[in-house]
């Protein structure tokens, strides 16, 4: 298939509104980090006959901030008129939010499945979507979205997502895993409970419809644990490793918006579009690969290097100053 015929764009009234959700959507996140910094409370209380500041956090920790004075009051002050402005701004722009996200679906914005943009979505509020990548096959939403096109359906059906775990940085994500008292598949049962680890297949889970997540990463190297079980959960994911993972984490990063089918949003992160073509080709001429998906690979690294020479062609010019 030639890659002029697998690109097709989207129309003017479907591009103005995905950059007005965009914009709602990035505000939004902003905000919310914002609030995330004023959690809990301050207030004042009387400690051996001397009124003091205490903090209070949103897990119930408190911290004496100093007896009054009117540095403790500034800082009072300063603290409540900072939540009052960032929970106002917070409330205003959710309420933005979902007015774009029914566009988003009245206007035929997004394609993205929703279980993805749900994964996605639930992995951020965890705080560790930084240590995964989107990989393989819907990497290409991510680039199609930045082109405001549409690839060809031949080169996009898929029944599951690849997510490459960053093991460099797994310390950071065990100590929040362990902060959470969660496991990685309990994360992902947030989204659907029906999620289960596949018993013959332990870096694989699938949901009630088949859909399925996998985890892979790098080989193993210098001081990376192998194997690696995402958790002290007996049943959760161990991460696999793949040929291409060492490629793959050291490729360019490239963050992008994307919009499921229901109109929601959520920050893909994932390679560079032709760090990305790169190495699908590489695939594609491996000896060892899959004679079933060699074909794919080579059709896709074709695809994005035209995306990006077409619509994008800042990332080429970027890629080679």
């Amino acid at each position: 298939m030639p890659a002029a015929n697998t690109l097709f764009e989207l129309s003017e009234s479907q591009k103005r509104q995905y950059i007005d959700a965009e914009t709602v959507f990035l505000a939004t996140a902003q905000a919310q980090k914002a609030a995330f910094e004023v959690r809990g409370s301050m207030f004042w209380r009387d400690l051996k006959g001397t009124r003091t500041l205490i903090r209070s956090t949103a897990s119930g920790g408190q911290k004496s901030l100093g007896a009054y004075s009117e540095v403790t009051q500034k800082l009072f002050d300063s603290f409540m008129q900072r939540k009052t402005n960032v929970e106002a701004r917070v409330k205003a722009l959710k309420a933005q939010l979902v007015i774009q996200q029914r566009l988003n679906r009245a206007l035929r914005v997004g394609r993205v499945p929703n279980v993805v943009v749900d994964v996605l979505n639930e992995l951020e509020k965890a705080g560790v979507a930084a240590h995964f990548l989107v990989v393989g096959t819907h990497a290409l939403y991510a680039y199609e979205t930045a082109a405001g096109v549409r690839i060809a359906e031949q080169a996009m059906a898929t029944r599951d997502v690849d997510m490459l775990f960053d093991t460099r940085k797994r310390l950071a994500f065990f100590t929040i895993m362990q902060k959470l008292d969660s496991s990685l598949i309990g994360l992902l049962r947030k989204v659907d409970a029906s999620f289960e680890v596949v018993e013959e297949q332990h870096y694989t889970a699938r949901n009630k419809d088949g859909f399925e997540v996998d985890i892979i990463r790098r080989m193993a190297r210098d001081l990376d644990p192998h194997p690696l079980r995402m958790s002290d959960a007996e049943d959760d994911f161990w991460a696999v490793q793949v040929s291409m993972g060492d490629k793959l984490a050291a490729a360019r990063r490239f963050d992008q918006v994307v919009v499921g089918t229901s109109g929601d949003m959520a920050l893909m992160r994932t390679v560079h579009p032709l760090d990305f073509a790169r190495i699908k080709l590489a695939l594609s001429q491996q000896l060892g690969r899959d004679p079933n998906k060699r074909g794919k690979d080579a059709l896709q690294a074709t695809i994005v290097s035209a995306l990006v020479a077409e619509y994008l062609p800042h990332l080429a010019a970027d890629a080679s100053s």
